[in-house]
Parts: C-alpha cells; structure tokens; sequence
C-alpha cells in the first residue's frame, strides 16, 4: 500500500463529511455554551456526585470540551479522521460508534472516580468535572489500527497500528506534569480500551451477520510490543471472559464457529481481506479528492492567463 493514502495529498483540509460538519458543530457549540455559562457545566459534565439524579451527563459530558485547547484538538481529529473511517464503517455505524463509545467511556469514568473516593476518601474524585471528545478520537485511533495496520505515516515513518499505544504512553507521561494532563488520562484509556472491545467484539460487518473482528492481528495485545505479549494475553484473557463472554456465545451460535471450523468472515484471512477493502477505499477516496484538486488548480490559472 502506498504512502499517500495517508497523507490526504492537497486536498488535505477539505472532503469533510456531513456528518463529520454536523458533530464539529455540536463539539465548537457546546465548548461556547460552558464558556458563557459555566453553570452549565453542573449539568452537561461528568460529575460522578451529581451524576445518579443528573443520569443524562453519562452522554452529554462526551460532547462538552472545557478548554480552547481540548476543542481544537477534538474538531480537528475528528474532522481528518472521521473523513478517513466514515466511508469506510458508514454514516449509521459512524455515528454508532462515537455514541457507544462515548457513554460506556463515561460509565467506566464514574464507577473509577466512586471506587477511588470509597479507597482513598478524597472528595475531589466525587466532584471534579469530567468532560472531552478526547475518549472518541483515541477510539478512532484504535479503528484505523484495525484497517490499515501496517500503513506508514508518512514523515514520522512509523506504523499506523502504533498510534494508541503511542498516544497512550505520551498520555500517561504528561499526566505527570500537568493537572490537566492528568484529567484526559481516564477518558483516553477508556476510550481507548472500549473502543477496542466495540470493534472486537460489537461491530457488526456490512458483508455478513457476524460481529467483531477476532483476528489475530488485532488481538489486545497487539497493543504492546512484542517481548511483552505472553505476559499480556493471560491478563486479557481474563478481562475478555468477564466482558465479552456472552458476546462470545452469542456470536459462536451466529456461526464463527461450527464444529471446531472456523466460518467465512470469521477467520484472520476475512481479516485481512476487509483491512484491504478498507485501505483501497481510502486510497480511491484520496484518489478522487487529488484529482478534483488538481483540476481546480489548473480552472484557477487559466482564468488567471
């Protein structure tokens, strides 16, 4: 696969989706709101105290950026990202996943911040406003991991499945620094954890009735380098059964498994055949965005002669 179905060409800022415009919109919206009404805050984040009679903030405080800088970052990545998996997912699964994605980053959030406050009796777990896209844009991170595996980015020359864990590792350290490192620290590992066991385990395929992609290249411990994973995959065995066990039995009696044998779309090659569906994609997209581009170009400089 070659290099510029990464780089967007010269149509870089532009062929942003729909659906895409819409949610920056909502993103850029609500940061305004909070900033011109900060008691709006007390309402729309996540403050694990409030949230039993204010149920609602466990899917508003997803959309509800605090800071200049945390809504540029989250209306940038979801605007060069999105035009990239959108295409490929769809708009309904889309929009699907940043939902579920977004309210079960926000359940996890709560149920961390109560046992911290049980463990430690700190009341700053109970009060503090959680809020920011940020869980999101890990996850769609964790989604391009899942199709273009092996694509290199283009100046950094390294390989696209590395961008969570690298954006984890970069996460965990400035939350060393900065209080407000630290606050998108839980958002960014449960986005990114839920986002995985969505994509795993819950995605239904546009080609088949099956869920989830059990390949092994996309297997939890693809995540870490490789002298670490025989320590990793025993852990996550046991979080996958206490997680997705059910999901496993529903879709074993859907058909991944018959008699021992493994059925069309469920096996690695299914895989590694939607991974390649889903890079041409982006590669004819980008293809079309630089022609149009070019076209533009030369329109502007023969009205200019």
């Amino acid at each position: 696969m070659s290099t510029p179905a990464l780089s967007g060409g010269t149509n870089f800022v532009s062929g942003f989706t729909r659906l895409c415009k819409g949610l920056a919109v909502v993103l850029v919206g609500g940061h305004i709101v909070v900033q011109f009404f900060p008691a709006a805050v007390t309402y729309l984040a996540l403050i694990p105290a409030r949230t039993i009679p204010f149920a609602w903030n466990l899917i508003t405080a997803g959309y509800i950026e605090q800071s200049v800088y945390g809504v540029v970052v989250s209306t940038i990545g979801l605007l060069l990202i999105g035009k990239l998996l959108e295409p490929i997912w769809g708009s309904k699964e889309f929009l699907k996943f940043i939902f579920v994605v977004n309210f079960l980053t926000s359940v996890c959030i709560f149920i961390t911040a109560i046992a911290l406050y049980y463990i430690t009796g700190l009341e700053t777990y109970l009060y503090m406003p959680l809020s920011g896209f940020h869980g999101v844009i890990s996850g769609f991170l964790v989604g391009i991991k899942q199709i273009i595996p092996d694509q290199e980015l283009p100046l950094l020359k390294i390989k696209v499945k590395w961008l969570p864990s690298i954006t984890l590792l970069l996460s965990i350290a400035t939350s060393f620094w900065t209080l407000e490192a630290a606050s998108y620290l839980p958002t960014i590992i449960f986005g990114t954890y839920m986002s995985w066991i969505y994509l795993r385990h819950w995605q239904r395929k546009q080609e088949t009735t099956l869920k989830g992609d059990p390949s092994d290249e996309f297997a939890f411990s693809t995540f870490f380098p490789e002298f670490l994973r025989p320590v990793i995959d025993p852990i996550a065995s046991i979080f996958h059964r206490i997680l997705c066990g059910r999901s496993d039995a529903s879709n074993d009696a859907q058909g991944y498994t018959l008699g021992g044998a493994p059925l069309p779309g469920s096996d690695p090659i299914e895989a590694s055949r939607r991974r390649e569906r889903g890079a041409r994609a982006l590669e004819e997209r980008l293809a079309v965005e630089s022609l149009a581009s070019a076209r533009e170009t030369k329109r502007d400089a023969a009205e200019n002669v």
